[in-house]
């Protein structure tokens, strides 16, 4: 993500005047599905899934003590910022995308997102370059649940010890992956690792500081 970043969604309970609420609210990361919950029913197609994003906030409004009338105005705020998210490409992006792809290999992404991660990787350039993209909003769960990699090797016609997966998150990226069979590689980017020392690889994985490395394990 690049700035400008989305408004804090404290700062949009301020504004409405709901200081009170904004303390028991958290952050904007705080109010979505949780990292490995599974949502099938909710997946069915885009109009559901919208519906339960909404419903999910209204809520949690309701919950922190957000006046019945200022719900929806503020539930339509906050989830349009949420959504509001510059982002752009490292440098090696394209480069190894394109390398991947001219060896003939299958290039997907997996990614905890909303419905929409089509326009998103359109929008940075990335549509060209990639064969298959899984949101966790359309498989029905989020990384680490073995369903959405299951998902992802389905849409490229793979068994899991044929595929690599390659990411920065450690139980979504590397953890679940191995879990359900895949190789997995961890992308410690040396400017962009979170504190503290990076956990041991376990058999199977790897880890990388740049995206140009996949291909020497390839």
């Amino acid at each position: 993500m690049v700035e400008p970043l989305p408004p804090s969604h404290r700062s949009v309970f301020v504004r409405r005047g709901l200081a009170g609420a904004a303390a028991q609210w958290g952050d904007q990361w705080a109010v979505g599905p949780r990292d490995g919950e599974l949502h099938r029913e909710h997946s069915a197609d885009e109009e559901s899934y919208r519906a339960w994003e909404l419903a999910r906030l209204r809520r949690r409004a309701r919950g922190c003590g957000v006046p019945e009338g200022e719900v929806e105005g503020l539930v339509t705020e906050l989830d349009r910022v949420m959504k509001d998210l510059r982002l752009a490409l490292f440098d090696d992006v394209s480069e190894v995308l394109a390398e991947l792809r001219g060896r003939g290999l299958v290039v997907a992404v997996c990614s905890n997102w909303f419905w929409d991660l089509d326009r998103a990787l359109d929008e940075v350039g990335l549509a060209r370059l990639v064969d298959v993209a899984v949101t966790s909003a359309r498989a029905g769960a989020r990384k680490p649940h073995p369903l959405i990699y299951r998902t992802v090797l389905e849409r490229c016609g793979l068994r899991p010890e044929q595929a690599l997966f390659v990411g920065d998150m450690w139980a979504s990226d590397v953890l679940g992956p191995l879990a359900v069979g895949m190789r997995a590689a961890h992308l410690w980017r040396a400017d962009r690792a979170v504190e503290g020392a990076a956990p041991p690889v376990p058999d199977g994985a790897a880890r990388i500081t740049t995206l140009r490395a996949v291909t020497d394990l390839l």
